[in-house]
């Protein structure tokens, strides 16, 4: 696991964006090691300014199995985020922490999702609350991670599964969101008709 320095305060309360990587922020490109294969899903860039926006504090959470097999390093995968914050082009830090999970499926869990912990942990540090915090991704693991966790949970379209998919596997359908941006628009949308 690895971490950056903490944001300023939040106009919003204190609330957090857990997002995962691969399929979420980035396409997903099997055990990723190499910065030059970093491509952004559109509307990335505006989707996080406009949750920065709002108020909520951003948190990178990745599953790297490829570094508990060996495959490639935990320095190969903090090179792509860097490319990846480089492409997001917004001030940083970009992220209030970031959790890089490197364990392999059959090494012990700490961090790896669908592991609760560094939700949990960062709730605590930050005095996140809970009821207002999303856990935002593209599979399963995501989903089960924020269900740990106790917070709110939506999935994108831009990954893993179809709409119609996580609707057969029981998402709601007001969680799911075709992209990011999606997403970030109904952020904007729910926080002003809660101040009207």
């Amino acid at each position: 696991m690895s971490t950056s320095p903490s944001q300023g305060g939040s106009t919003f309360g204190r609330a957090g964006v857990f997002l995962d990587r691969d399929g979420t922020l980035i396409f997903d490109k099997h055990y990723l090691a190499d910065p030059a294969g970093v491509e952004l899903i559109a509307g990335v860039p505006e989707a996080l300014r406009r949750i920065q926006e709002l108020g909520y504090k951003r948190f990178l959470f990745t599953n790297q199995s490829g570094i508990g097999r060996g495959i490639y390093t935990l320095n190969d995968t903090q090179r792509c985020n860097a490319r990846m914050e480089e492409l997001i082009a917004l001030p940083a830090p970009l992220f209030t922490d970031i959790c890089i999970a490197p364990e392999a499926p059959d090494q012990p869990q700490q961090y790896r999702k669908p592991s609760p912990r560094f939700i949990l942990e960062s709730i605590a540090r930050h005095g996140l609350d809970p009821a207002r915090s999303w856990m935002v991704g593209d599979n399963k693991a995501d989903v089960e991670a924020g269900k740990n966790a106790g917070i709110r949970i939506a999935v994108v379209c831009t990954g893993k599964f179809t709409a119609e998919q996580w609707k057969a596997m029981g998402i709601p359908e007001a969680s799911i969101f075709p992209d990011l941006l999606a997403f970030a628009r109904y952020l904007d949308r729910t926080s002003t008709e809660a101040t009207r």
